[in-house]
């Protein structure tokens, strides 16, 4: 049974911020130039949203210019930011508030927003159908089409209806292919067809290793009178100190509408201790006195988790390639001295169309050609300005440790603005971060106590995860032996403990050995795995489109 094909001009694979800014972006640019143009986006989630989950405050700068009027077309930003409390905790039960005049420029929220962006992203494509856009829930880009020269030609969804050995069933349906003369890929934080456009057009060259942080987050419902609407609360240090020290870790609590917090951790994936469990790190966190208070006597309500790009501009790889560009957190356009990457991906869309519809009006459009002239554009951009004055804040962590860093970053942004006269460099990526099991402390995580803190299956209960039965692994060994011949005896295998869903166990094979199991069902499509893994020896691929997590207002 042969694929069958459609011929667009325009293909975006994610229906996140940055692909959804670029499709709305194109089509309002194509109106004003009296053009018609075909605008299709692919998304591997059940719906639009299904799949987005940041913390999130937004910056609604580039949302003021791709839709002036968004508050009379009723965009999804209610709680204005009205309050920021930043602390620094030194211990299970101590904090330090700081002084409004030591906080760094960008961790400032004034004229931001407390959002859902999944709630924004279904908006955002609700906006671009409007415009002419072809929007594509539940279809998984799989893999990359080429031209005969190398070029990419499109991509292909994944083929429906295959058991887990690979066999047809009797449901089977081939993949469908969608051609394009640009094929832009905006598949989020270590999207796994970007990382292979990286490698194959060595785009990454010139620049240093991507840096990641495993961001988990609750919504919880909280009792009236502990809810204050509009105030954003940031913590650096504690659970993330001594052993347990990653880089610029950190967490959050948002008091959005309705009487509801999202509160979350950020663990850098730099992290040394392979005994560190990002999500017992998590469950730590909410005890603190300074979460807790909000917490108690309220109910949680959704989970979930999601890597983030850290390095910033310096690890941004060249974003065009024969036959399109890479663009938002699947390049690494996210701000991580600010914390946010919805209004820098939703930038980086906005420079993609802006790109396309010009070269489409000097009649520059053929198979294969490399935009080379986003790279020109996003140069003389606000975005690459906003990114060059946060360039240090992820490698001065990790250099100089958090009180060095955090001064640097302080002195950076407050003293010198735009005009830091140094760059820091970060060469070694987060999987190489890992030091031997037997030279760390073993941690000892507390049980769950069922009201603040909770085990793995229940979070992931509440993410409502599905994906389809017997179809084959998403998670894919390179060498099925490394689990247990390399990483355990190394690492302890630490796989069983950085992702956040429970995937991955070392149990008893029966005779008197150990076997590595992949629960594949639980997994929250985080791409923590793919990232930390210290062989590097895990791949993520996309699984049946749908599958995966289900988030209703992350």
């Amino acid at each position: 049974m042969q694929r069958e094909s459609m011929e667009v001009d325009v293909v975006i694979v994610g229906a996140g911020p940055a692909g959804l800014a670029t499709a709305c972006r194109l089509l309002q640019l194509a109106q004003e130039a009296e053009k018609e143009i075909s605008v299709c986006v692919l998304e591997k989630g059940s719906e639009v949203g299904a799949h987005i989950l940041s913390g999130a405050v937004f910056e609604p700068t580039a949302l003021n210019e791709l839709f002036p009027d968004w508050k009379e077309k009723g965009a999804p930003l209610h709680t204005a930011v009205t309050g920021d409390d930043v602390y620094y905790l030194p211990g299970a039960e101590k904090s330090v508030r700081f002084p409004d005049m030591l906080v760094p420029k960008p961790m400032r929220n004034h004229g931001n927003y407390i959002i859902s962006l999944g709630n924004l992203c279904r908006w955002l494509a609700e906006q671009a159908m409007e415009l002419g856009a072809e929007v594509f829930p539940g279809f998984a880009a799989a893999e990359i089409l080429y031209h005969e020269d190398g070029t990419v030609k499109g991509v292909a969804t994944g083929d429906m209806g295959v058991d887990a050995k690979g066999e047809k069933k009797d449901a089977y349906e081939p993949g469908f292919e969608f051609h394009a003369k640009y094929t832009i890929f905006a598949e989020g934080c270590r999207g796994h067809l970007g990382k292979e456009l990286i490698a194959r057009f060595d785009l990454d060259k010139d620049s240093d290793p991507q840096h990641y942080g495993i961001g988990i987050k609750e919504i919880w419902e909280v009792p009236e009178d502990k809810h204050k609407e509009g105030l954003v609360v940031h913590t650096a240090g504690y659970p993330m100190i001594g052993d347990s020290y990653a880089g610029s870790s950190g967490g959050f609590l948002y008091h959005a509408e309705n009487n509801q917090v999202y509160v979350g951790l950020i663990v850098d994936l730099g992290y040394q201790n392979p005994h560190i469990s990002p999500f017992d790190e998590f469950q730590k966190y909410k005890q603190h006195p300074v979460i807790r208070q909000y917490l108690e006597g309220g109910k949680r309500i959704s989970y979930g988790a999601r890597a983030l790009n850290k390095g910033g501009l310096n690890s941004l790889p060249k974003m065009s390639f024969p036959g399109g560009l890479i663009i938002g957190c699947d390049a690494g356009t996210l701000n991580a001295a600010k914390i946010k990457g919805s209004h820098t991906a939703m930038r980086s869309g906005m420079l993609a169309a802006e790109s396309i519809i010009e070269s489409m009006k000097q009649d520059e459009v053929q198979a294969g050609h490399d935009l080379t002239a986003y790279g020109e554009r996003f140069r003389a951009s606000s975005l690459h300005d906003e990114l060059h004055k946060t360039r240090n804040f992820s490698a001065g962590f990790h250099k100089f440790g958090f009180w060095i860093g955090s001064s640097l970053s302080f002195i950076e942004h407050n003293i010198f603005g735009s005009h830091f006269p140094l760059t820091f460099h970060d060469k070694s990526p987060d999987h190489a971060q890992l030091k031997p099991a037997s030279e760390c402390r073993k941690i000892e995580y507390p049980k769950p106590d069922g009201k603040i803190s909770f085990d793995k299956l229940s979070s992931v209960f509440l993410s409502n995860t599905n994906h389809a039965e017997d179809q084959p692994c998403h998670l894919q060994l390179i060498d099925p032996d490394v689990p247990i011949k390399h990483n355990l005896p190394i690492y302890d295998e630490p796989a069983q403990r950085y992702c956040p869903a429970g995937v991955y166990e070392v149990l008893e094979d029966g005779d008197g050995g150990k076997r590595f199991q992949i629960n594949a069902q639980n997994c929250v499509h985080c791409k923590t795995c793919d990232i930390k893994d210290p062989s590097q020896n895990i791949r993520w691929v996309v699984p049946e489109g749908s599958g995966g997590p289900s988030y209703p207002n992350m």
